[in-house]
């Protein structure tokens, strides 16, 4: 039997697969939507791209700040309210 000394600790070891990635879930909250919008928006393929690993489904950040500038361009532009025009 091993010692327990000797034996690689998962949790010493720093997770680096999945830096510049997250989780449906994870980009749900920090949008403030519901994990059902993007399930939505994937399906319409409106939405940010994403991978599937098995059945998570991963963003890649850059990607997201990408797909969020394209939304900010293709936004209407709307004026101000109140201001005449000169």
């Amino acid at each position: 039997m091993p010692h327990l000394g000797s034996m690689p600790d998962r949790q010493d070891k720093p997770r680096t697969l999945l830096v510049g990635w997250i989780s449906r879930l994870d980009l749900a909250l920090e949008l403030g939507l519901s994990v059902d919008t993007l399930r939505r928006w994937e399906a319409m393929r409106t939405g940010p791209p994403c991978v599937r690993a098995g059945r998570k489904v991963y963003y890649r950040r850059a990607a997201v700040e990408e797909w969020l500038e394209e939304q900010e361009l293709a936004a209407p532009r709307r004026r101000r309210a109140g201001g005449r025009r000169s």
